[in-house]
């Protein structure tokens, strides 16, 4: 089972980095409490039978004073889980053992999170199924589809997804290969020419009338980089004195 003691020193190795690849429940206890005693053995044993999935932390709130502080630990035991680098969830008091279990269900990965992952055609199929319009099924699943030249169904899975702008940069770049626009870009896309392709995409914005589907092929193309991706940084520049 993987339980693990933190201190001040190692909290941020061991609890918010590592929550990067699983979840991290941290128990804020002191020995002094009885609550605690009751609780923990609940966190170890749902924690046991989520071996590999989630990761317990024991915190002794007496010996890490700042750090209590610092999450305004005000009551103990008081359990905060840590997912993707952030707080997810969190609790004070000794619960029942069906509300620990619920709460550690909670940050497991669902089925359809899970076949998200898949490059497989069905799985990402399943996945959307499971929950219509997600984007990390979507678009892989589009990509496959525009391969082998399904262009309407990628277009139709691509308008189920909103909030996100590589699946409206993805829809726009169908519309404007129907129209035969920009086919120098694209090839250069294509071929990871990521430079050509942005430069091309920009020198093609002035006085278009496709503008804000080309821009939105831009956008989707940013935001798979990342905003702290130097390229992105400089394209912003130019995207916004094209624009305005």
């Amino acid at each position: 089972m993987t339980v693990i003691d933190v201190t001040e020193a190692n909290f941020e190795a061991e609890v918010i980095d590592r929550s990067a690849e699983l979840p991290v429940v941290v128990d804020f206890w002191a020995e002094w409490c009885g609550p605690c005693r009751q609780l923990g053995p609940l966190l170890e044993r749902a924690a046991a039978a989520r071996e590999g999935q989630v990761v317990l932390a024991k915190l002794d709130t007496d010996s890490n004073q700042m750090l209590a502080q610092a999450f305004r630990i005000q009551g103990i035991p008081a359990v905060k889980a840590f997912r993707d680098r952030r707080l997810a969830d969190e609790f004070v008091g000794a619960v029942p053992p069906e509300e620990v279990e619920r709460f550690f269900d909670s940050l497991l990965p669902s089925e359809a999170d899970l076949l998200a992952r898949s490059e497989d055609e069905a799985d990402l199929r399943r996945a959307l199924e499971l929950a219509p319009g997600r984007p990390d099924a979507a678009l892989p699943l589009a990509r496959i589809l525009l391969g082998r030249g399904d262009r309407e169904e990628a277009r139709t899975i691509l308008e189920d997804v909103a909030g996100s702008f590589q699946a409206d940069g993805l829809a726009a770049r169908i519309r404007l290969e129907d129209e035969g626009l920009l086919e120098d870009a694209f090839a250069a896309l294509d071929d990871g020419r990521l430079q050509d392709a942005l430069d091309a995409l920009l020198a093609a914005l002035p006085g278009s009338s496709e503008r804000d589907d080309i821009r939105r092929v831009i956008v989707g193309e940013l935001d798979a980089l990342g905003p702290e991706d130097p390229l992105a940084r400089s394209t912003r520049g130019r995207l916004a004195s094209a624009l305005y």
